[in-house]
């Protein structure tokens, strides 16, 4: 059993499992298959998982794989903390463009639905950050796409002042040059 919370943009959702905690610790199912459908009424199925370890003040993103190899994700931090970057890439949305930052970390052990059509970053928070992602379609190079993590229009706040990004995320193309689409 998990709760549910819609997060202001369509198909975004912060997902709450249920943890079980005593004087040894503590337990949770990250993910059951029928227990997903039935809290959120979507039938994804994962095919593959990703785990990345993170520096405190390291910027991911914003990644994307373009149709045909779209993906949804489930993403979580299982050590450490990250505010999570989702932007709506879908022009059909009514909020194309605009993102929502959500903090997610191992204590309240939340984790985030990203539907397909959207770029997805984190900045890690902690030193040793393990961030953790199911995926819907196989990761396919020629399908990769990165939008401009600093780009001026977008005005994301990843709150960190001297970030530690990669050559590939720093060279990402501007969200109003449409990458997803090329």
């Amino acid at each position: 059993m998990m709760e549910v919370e819609e997060l202001g943009i369509p198909g975004l959702l912060l997902l709450k499992p249920r943890v079980f905690t005593d004087p040894r610790g503590s337990f949770m199912e990250p993910f059951n298959a029928a227990a997903f459908a039935k809290a959120t009424g979507l039938d994804t199925i994962f095919v593959q998982d990703n785990e990345s370890r993170s520096k405190a003040g390291v910027i991911r993103g914003l990644h994307m794989q373009a149709s045909p190899h779209a993906q949804a994700k489930l993403v979580r931090v299982a050590y450490g903390a990250v505010l999570d970057v989702c932007l709506d890439c879908r022009p059909e949305s009514p909020a194309f463009g605009k993102h929502i930052a959500v903090r997610l970390d191992d204590r309240a052990l939340h984790m985030l639905y990203i539907p397909q059509g959207f770029a997805h970053g984190f900045t890690a928070l902690a030193e040793n950050t393990v961030f953790q992602y199911k995926c819907s379609a196989y990761y396919a190079p020629q399908a990769e796409r990165t939008i401009l993590w600093n780009d001026n229009e977008l005005k994301i706040k990843w709150g960190v002042e001297n970030p530690i990004v990669s050559e590939k995320d720093n060279v990402g193309k501007p969200f109003s040059q449409r990458p997803w689409e090329s």
